[in-house]
Formats: C-alpha cells, sequence, structure tokens
C-alpha cells in the first residue's frame, strides 16, 4: 500500500483500530491497511473497502466475511466500518467491548475483542485517558 493511501485511511480513522478502537499509539507494532473485503474474494484497494486495523483485530478477521452471532447460533455478516456505524453495534462497558447487535457478537467473538492481555491493556488505556470511548 502506497504511503499516501495509509496516510488517508490512517487519518480517516482517526488513528485508531476501526474495529476495537485501539488508538495506534498503543502499540509498538504498526497498524495495517486492511482490506474489508479480502483480496481473496475481490481485488480491490479502493478507499471504501480499506480500514485502519490493529495488528490483533487484522490476523484474527483474515479473509472472513461473516462468522456466528454468539446467541443465536445463526451466521452473521462481520462489521463494515465503512457501511455501519461502530456505536450502533458495540458499547463499552468497565472496558469491555460488547456487541449489541448479531453482527457486533459476532464480530467481537471473533476478533476475540476481550482476551485477558487486550482487555487489560484497554482498561489502562482508559485509566490514563487513553482510549476515546466515544
Amino acid at each position: 500500500m502506497d504511503a499516501d493511501t495509509r496516510s488517508l485511511v490512517r487519518q480517516r480513522a482517526a488513528r485508531r483500530c476501526e474495529y476495537c478502537r485501539l488508538p495506534d499509539s498503543a502499540l509498538d507494532l504498526p497498524f495495517h491497511v486492511e482490506h474489508i473485503i479480502a483480496t481473496v474474494h475481490r481485488a480491490d484497494d479502493s478507499l471504501p473497502n480499506l480500514a485502519w486495523a490493529c495488528p490483533r483485530c487484522n490476523l484474527h478477521k483474515g479473509s472472513n466475511l461473516s462468522t456466528i452471532d454468539s446467541e443465536s447460533n445463526q451466521p452473521v455478516e462481520l462489521f463494515n466500518p465503512r457501511t455501519m456505524t461502530w456505536s450502533d453495534h458495540f458499547e463499552i462497558l468497565a472496558g469491555v467491548i460488547a456487541g449489541i447487535t448479531p453482527c457486533g457478537r459476532g464480530t467481537v467473538r471473533l476478533l476475540d475483542m476481550n482476551s485477558e492481555h487486550r482487555l487489560s491493556h484497554r482498561r489502562q488505556l482508559i485509566d490514563q485517558g487513553e482510549f476515546d470511548l466515544g
């Protein structure tokens, strides 16, 4: 991905993961320009198909387009940061990212957003005022 595209995607995302909302300043590892619909499904490097993602969310997401809702056990599409609003699908309660829709629940589970390490790190950032809850 060229530097200009990377910079545009990063700025559009307000420098935080578009899935778990982790600020990119909170990791020593570089964030990824992630293909929402993976190139294995469709070769599309256009801005509407790109998201800013922390390495963990991107690696857990892989080429998946869907997952299973943890409540209904039914297939659901993954959260798409270009066509969906984060707060319509997720909320943060005591540092835990909770899915409030089938899509949100499935995305939280597939991306393992509340693993012990991620939750501890998120709570620390919240306590330090470095994690945007809004």
